[in-house]
Formats: C-alpha cells, sequence, structure tokens
C-alpha cells in the first residue's frame, strides 16, 4: 500500500510554491514597512504554554491539539496551534521587552490543528503573524488594521469586509460574563456538553460554538459593547476615529469573540464571502493581559494572524493572478562534448549573475533539446557547436517571436539577457497585478532586476 500524506496535510507542487514565495516576501516585506522585523520560534513547545496563553476552554486546547510525547514520556509538549503565544514566551525568555518598545515582531510559520479537514481549514496550516507590544494606545490597533489593509491593497484584493469589536478589559468582562452566565442559564438543557463546561468557567467562548443549535441561542445573548467600562469605550471610539481618518471601511460586529482566551478589547476580522464557510482570512486583536499570564511583568500588546493557504483560496477566487518566476531565462543547446562543456562553463557564470539557465545533461539530440527548452518555457536559446567555440559567435533565439541574432556569447550574454529580462519581468508584473500594485511591489524590492 502506497503512503500518502497525513489527512490534513497538503502538498505544495513545483509549479505553485512560486505563489507561496511572493506573497511570503512581500508580506513580510510590507510588514518591514511599518517597523516588524522577523521573527522564528519553534514548531512544539511546552504544552503548559499554550494551556496557559491561548486557554483551556478553548476549543484549541480542548479539542484541537497535537500532543507530542518526549522520550520515555517524561515531557509533553504541543505543536504550535497558533504563533502569539510562542512570540510571548520568546520575548520573555530573550528579554527582548526590556529594549526599547514599543517591539515589533513579525513571522511565517506553519500552526497545527486537528480538525475536520475542509476547503481552507487544514490540519496543518501556515500564518503570517505580526505581533507589537508596549503600547496601550489606539494608534497601535488602526496602525495593524492598516498594515492589514495595505497588504490586501496591494494584491488587489476586493469584497472583503473589516468587522472589529471590542470584548473589554477585566474589570467590565466581570459584568458581562454575570450577563452571559444568566442567559445562558435558561437554556441548560439544550447547550451542548462543551458548553455547558464554559457557562461557568468562561461563557464567552459559548457565543464562539460551532453546535447550530448553541448559535441559535447565542444570537439573542446580551451584546459585550452594551457592558464596556467608560477606559473601554473610549478606546474602543478612538479605534473607530482612526480608522475613519484612514479611510478604512469597517463594520461593528458585537458577535465577535475571537477563539482565544486571551483576546482583550479590539478584536477584528476581515472576511470574505467568496471562500467558502472559512471565511476569515485575517483575525487578530488586542491580548493586554498575556505577557503577565505567562509570568512576565504587565505589557499591553498585540496582534494579528493572516491564513496563506485562505490568502492563496481567495486570490483564486477573484482571479489575481500572481507574477510567476522566470523558470529558464536561457537554453543552451549543444553538439559534442567540447561544446556541452563550453554551455556547462557558460551556465555557470551566468548563474552568479542571476539568471536562470539550463543546458543538457541528458545527452539529447539537437531537435530534442530545443523541444525541451519550449517546455521548460524558457525564454532564449542557444545552440554551440565546433564551429560557435571557433569564432566566439552563435545565434541567440527569442523562443516568444522566434527573432534571432548574432552575438559575441563570451562578452554580449550578459547584456542582452539582462535587457530581455528586465523587460520582460517589468511587462509581466504591469500586466498581471495592474500599473499601480507593480511600482508598489518593485519598490518593497521584491523582484531583482540588477
Amino acid at each position: 500500500m502506497a503512503i500518502t500524506a497525513p489527512r490534513g496535510t497538503q502538498d505544495v507542487a513545483p509549479s505553485d510554491s512560486y505563489k507561496w514565495q511572493f506573497v511570503e516576501r512581500t508580506v513580510l516585506e510590507t510588514a518591514a514597512l511599518f517597523g516588524f522585523r522577523e521573527i522564528r520560534t519553534p514548531t512544539f513547545e511546552q504544552i503548559e504554554l499554550f494551556q496557559r496563553g491561548v486557554g483551556n476552554t478553548t476549543d484549541v486546547v480542548q479539542k484541537e491539539m497535537f500532543e507530542v510525547k518526549g522520550q520515555k514520556g517524561k515531557d509533553i509538549f504541543a505543536l504550535k496551534p497558533e504563533g502569539t503565544a510562542g512570540v510571548v514566551r520568546a520575548a520573555l525568555e530573550n528579554g527582548f521587552l526590556n529594549d526599547a518598545l514599543p517591539l515589533k515582531v513579525c513571522y511565517v510559520t506553519p500552526c497545527f490543528r486537528h480538525e475536520r479537514p475542509q476547503a481552507g481549514r487544514l490540519r496543518e496550516f501556515h500564518q503570517f503573524g505580526c505581533e507589537a507590544f508596549g503600547s496601550k494606545s489606539p494608534y497601535a490597533d488602526v496602525e495593524l488594521i492598516s498594515l492589514v489593509d495595505h497588504i490586501l491593497k496591494l494584491f488587489g484584493v476586493k469584497n472583503i469586509s473589516l468587522n472589529i469589536n471590542s470584548i473589554g478589559c477585566k474589570t467590565c468582562r466581570a459584568e458581562y460574563h454575570a450577563a452571559l452566565q444568566a442567559y445562558f442559564a435558561q437554556y441548560k438543557d439544550q447547550l451542548c456538553d462543551t458548553c455547558l463546561e464554559r457557562l461557568d468557567k468562561n461563557p464567552m467562548r459559548i457565543l464562539d460554538c460551532k453546535s447550530p443549535t448553541c448559535g441559535e441561542i447565542a444570537e439573542n445573548a446580551p451584546v459585550v459593547t452594551d457592558y464596556l467600562c467608560d477606559e473601554c469605550k473610549a478606546h474602543f471610539t478612538a479605534v473607530k476615529r482612526g480608522l475613519t481618518k484612514l479611510g478604512i471601511a469597517y463594520v461593528v460586529n458585537p458577535k465577535i469573540v475571537r477563539g482565544l482566551d486571551y483576546y482583550t478589547k479590539t478584536v477584528f476580522e476581515f472576511v470574505s464571502s467568496e471562500i467558502g464557510a472559512q471565511g476569515t482570512v485575517v483575525g487578530g486583536g488586542r491580548y493586554d493581559g498575556l505577557v503577565e499570564e505567562l509570568g512576565g511583568k504587565p505589557a499591553p500588546a498585540l496582534g494579528f494572524a493572516m491564513g496563506i493557504e485562505r490568502f492563496l483560496l481567495l486570490f483564486d477566487a477573484q482571479g489575481i493572478e500572481l507574477p510567476k518566476p522566470s523558470v529558464c531565462d536561457l537554453y543552451i543547446g549543444s553538439i559534442g562534448i567540447p561544446a556541452g562543456e563550453k554551455a556547462m562553463e557558460i551556465a555557470d557564470k551566468l548563474r552568479t549573475e542571476g539568471f536562470s539557465v539550463q543546458f543538457d545533461i541528458m545527452d539529447r539530440s539537437v531537435k530534442a533539446q530545443m523541444k525541451y527548452a519550449n517546455k521548460l518555457g524558457a525564454k532564449m536559446s542557444m545552440i554551440l557547436g565546433d564551429n560557435e567555440l571557433v569564432t566566439g559567435k552563435a545565434q541567440i533565439k527569442d523562443m516568444a517571436t522566434g527573432e534571432q541574432k548574432e552575438i559575441d556569447f563570451e562578452n554580449e550574454l550578459v547584456n542582452v539577457l539582462y535587457d530581455a529580462a528586465l523587460a520582460a519581468e517589468a511587462d509581466a508584473l504591469a500586466g498581471q497585478l495592474g500599473e499601480d500594485a507593480f511600482k508598489r511591489i518593485m519598490q518593497l524590492g521584491n523582484e531583482k532586476t540588477e
């Protein structure tokens, strides 16, 4: 029996990996414009990190974490189900919060949750995330949301809605919890077993239950914004005002609570209706108590995570084409051993100049070599034989137009390829992403043209 990939995981084929590379590079470099620097944390952590940080009443901890036992079963780890808790742990362990604040970090990381696989929901998935520490200002919330807005506009994403809410702080949350407990107590005989446990521990989790019955009951539950204290009200008002100032449209959605216990005050989601049931592409908010919960001194913090798989699904749904990399700038065909060795030598030199070059390593006939060059999508081709080795000149062919010209391949080849690549990549980017997006991406330095 053939061995297959585990359920809920997927391979990224070489024909598609360029999309991932382009997205990852672009989001990280966009985040850098906002002052975020990349951090990398382990794929697995002590399980207590997520039990304390994410919360024992969440579905993530109760149902979805992958546990990993160390040798002889002494240590129990968890494959990370999200990125934030590990970043906080790293910040505390390495003393990052002792440096000048705010601390702004970003990452691209695999995450793992044991869920029922479906479109946009895998057991191994990938997140781009940003976390900021040290600021309690509502402008930090606005800046973070603005970063996401920049990314969406950069890629030309349309028909996506920003939903925001405030779930308050510990002070006003206590009153709200009491109101929820009183409301849901009326329906004890209808709530699922999980929500019955949540009723006493954290009734807000009931609002996030996937059970249709619990969801229907939750429709008429008390609304958190009616219970905000004066400080939380002022903070939320300032966030809304800031978004308006930046021209970022939003909808206040009091049903958003997010699925992790560490959130406080502002929470937000960017939601699309074009990728099925799993429509939340980006989610985040404040978690002002998490640093203290994990053993640090109290420090305000906030962040977001973007599901890369869902982001790519959205591209497919909206017909957004990402620029394909050059598979082969030049294919060098050869006739005979001396010409083959020269082709190998030229290819090696051109690769140091940043060009993608291939030559024959299969001992094919010239006709078969050119057929392969076409299959590769080579932009240009050149054939070397005994005569070319003597004269130092060869015909270089534009594979798209069929146009040929003779060049001194020892001295002119780099300039010819550079000019062709520069023109082709500029046309491709401008045409596929639109002129404005092309200019912005080129400013980020995503495509090397030198």
